[in-house]
């Protein structure tokens, strides 16, 4: 159900038009009491994950966004997953969120990236039409009758105080929100998700506009009504390229990066079969000397450069002016130009973000090959925004000061629509077992690439925007995108969020993982077999019979081509499995290529979950052990951590630091 409240301040609506394809119920009024299990503030990545998530498990939400055509909107890069982040979608989708199926809806260009690299790295990413992907998610969260939706804005939290010290204990507990049409909403948990448009302010050049996307408005009061509770705030920066309009665009300069021809989905819940949509190219293009020189012709102009903008950027998604800048020895940058939808005109000038003045950027944009006549129909511009230090929040995204309220996504310090998904997850899981008393769901860094996100949130509390890369992951040969289901769905099932039927599936898939493995272990081929595929390959020859198993693990060996030279009689069932299912033969081949190497992993994962193992207590005293660094001492105080395996990992906390804890907890 939708609920709009109408007052002279919010006046937009959601109607048939918009969205033709499912019925809309309307209660307007300008003012209404109502109540929820959990109201979601704010309907990004992060708000859609949160209140699907919960509804599914049995509470009633109300999700709060300033705009319902906005829901699920994919405000910078029409994309989803790539390096790492794919990873995160399909955990994301392993433990029953929605993300990896509204990609898989929405997606016009699906690829693997890093084929080239070790398994370890391959990350999935799709394209998708922006606009199927908001009413896909749009349409999705209206088919929950437990989900409300409201138009409005929070101005407010409610909250009880309590007698704890915010530290051991929360100072407040959570009651409801105000919204900005005076609605007082009752509630037992929020979850705020609000992205980029917390005193958001965008700059274009010299232009400021109070805004979080271009057309949207700001969110303000909640902020300093956080900060009233007692919250410390932070200030940081994304940005976004300008669109094109794709008839002035000549892509025979240009190169095509077409996608795989065989598409992948995202979820394991997608069938077989699937009717994906219409699938296009991306093009590649780079910049060049004369646009450099455009560009730095704006620089006196730049918000960035003069010191407008205070807040921090993300490092490793800098914009085209920060590139030219910094890196100016480098005659070329990569410019990817991406289809925004299937049945509108604009490109995504990937690889050029900026805030400097729309000239510049136009004329700058004219100096690139195939982009000589080119129209920007949206200037790029960046967004400043309050987020709030992680060090504020538990590993179950539960805020420190306030109980019952959870944070997720661009709030946190993050950046991407991926790690806000993961997030709002993990939120929105955690959130319903605390109102039922239930042990919160935490997941180790060894066994996803979720936990190694919340974990760095947590005990490194970046002051830049955070972006999840393969390289935060130590044990990412293990925490491959391939086996998210094997890793995380049994606990999606165990939450109500996967059915029975997957787990079905998944249990077959597994029996057959181990039929191969135990196959190529047991097996050999003879070198009359074997010989003319390894001459082929540029392999050497093999004198006598060897194992399966120790073929594979050479580099250009597939698991595939020597299956078809294997003698599977008595086992002609297993040959027809193994070599109709591309994926689980993939696995296999993965799990016998590296088999040394995940053995050895798996051994550090011993060690470390040793360490994981020796709590702490929640009231320790760390200001008894006077041998701690002033750093380490204020580190661990803020934090507050639950292991030592955590006190290890925190930011500034030392070795020497980590000696004494161990010490005086023995003592």
């Amino acid at each position: 159900m939708v609920l709009c409240y109408v007052d002279n301040v919010l006046n937009k609506s959601l109607t048939n038009e918009n969205f033709p394809f499912f019925s809309i119920y309307f209660r307007i009024q300008t003012r209404m009491k109502n109540s929820y299990d959990i109201i979601v503030i704010g309907a990004g990545h992060a708000g859609i994950e949160a209140t699907v998530s919960s509804a599914r498990m049995g509470m009633k939400v109300g999700l709060i966004t300033m705009d319902l055509n906005a829901i699920g909107r994919l405000s910078c890069n029409p994309a989803i997953g790539g390096t790492a982040k794919g990873h995160l979608v399909k955990e994301i989708d392993a433990l029953g969120g929605v993300m990896g199926i509204l990609a898989d809806r929405s997606g016009i260009q699906f690829k693997m990236l890093n084929r080239s690299k070790g398994p370890a790295i391959w990350s999935p990413r799709c394209q998708s039409d922006k606009e199927v992907y908001s009413k896909e998610a749009t349409k999705l969260i209206l088919s929950y009758e437990n989900i409300e939706v409201i138009q409005d804005m929070v101005k407010k939290l409610i909250v009880d105080d309590t007698n704890g010290d915010g530290v051991n204990k929360p100072k407040h507990i959570i009651k409801g929100v105000k919204t900005e049409s005076g609605i007082y909403i009752t509630c037992k948990s929020v979850i705020i998700t609000t992205g980029t448009f917390l005193n958001a302010v965008m700059h274009t050049g010299r232009n400021q506009t109070l805004g979080g996307r271009i057309g949207e408005k700001s969110a303000t009061g909640l902020s300093e009504c956080l900060m009233k509770l007692g919250f410390k705030t932070g200030r940081l920066k994304t940005g976004t390229p300008p669109r094109l309009d794709i008839n002035t665009i000549d892509f025979d300069k240009t190169v095509p990066a077409p996608g795989d021809e065989v598409l992948l989905p995202f979820s394991f819940r997608t069938k077989t079969g699937f009717p994906f949509l219409q699938q296009v190219d991306c093009h590649l293009t780079y910049t060049n000397h004369k646009t450099h020189e455009e560009l730095r012709k704006g620089f006196s102009d730049s918000p960035m450069f003069s010191g407008r903008i205070k807040g921090t950027g993300p490092r490793y998604c800098p914009s085209i002016e920060d590139k030219v800048n910094r890196f100016s020895d480098k005659p070329r940058h990569q410019i990817f130009l991406e289809p925004e939808t299937l049945n509108g005109n604009t490109i995504y000038m990937n690889g050029f973000s900026t805030s400097l003045p729309l000239e510049v950027q136009e004329t700058a944009a004219r100096t690139i090959p195939g982009l000589e006549n080119v129209r920007i129909v949206k200037q790029g511009y960046a967004v400043e925004y309050d987020f709030f230090p992680t060090w504020q929040v538990n590993a179950t995204m539960e805020t420190k000061l306030i109980e019952h309220l959870y944070t997720a996504g661009q709030i946190n310090g993050t950046s991407g629509y991926e790690e806000a998904a993961a997030q709002g997850l993990i939120a929105g899981i955690n959130s319903v077992l605390k109102l039922r008393n239930q042990p919160p769901f935490i997941l180790k860094r060894s066994e996803a690439y979720i936990g190694v996100l919340i974990d760095d949130l947590i005990n490194k509390t970046p002051e830049e925007p955070y972006r999840m890369f393969t390289s935060n992951a130590e044990y990412r040969l293990v925490l491959r995108q391939d086996n998210a289901d094997i890793r995380l769905m049994k606990y999606g099932n165990s939450l109500g969020l996967i059915e029975d039927e997957y787990i079905k599936i998944l249990d077959g898939k597994l029996d057959l993982i181990k039929a191969g493995l135990d196959f190529a272990k047991a097996n050999t081929l003879s070198p009359r077999q074997v010989n003319t595929y390894l001459n082929e390959i540029g392999s050497s020859d093999i004198s006598s019979g060897e194992f399966i198993s120790n073929l594979v693990r050479r580099n250009s060996v597939s698991l595939k081509e020597i299956l078809h030279l294997a003698d599977f009689t008595g086992q002609e069932k297993l040959r027809e499995h193994l070599l109709s299912d591309e994926n689980t033969l993939s696995q296999i081949e993965i799990e016998l290529k590296y088999d040394g190497y995940i053995k050895r992993m798996h051994e550090q994962i011993k060690n470390f979950e040793r360490n994981e193992s020796i709590n702490i207590p929640p009231d320790f005293n760390y200001d008894k052990i006077q041998s701690l660094s002033a750093e380490g001492r204020e580190k661990l105080n803020s934090i507050r951590p639950t292991t030592l395996g955590q006190a290890m990992r925190i930011s500034g906390v030392r070795t020497t630091d980590v000696s004494a804890l161990m010490i005086f907890m023995r003592g």
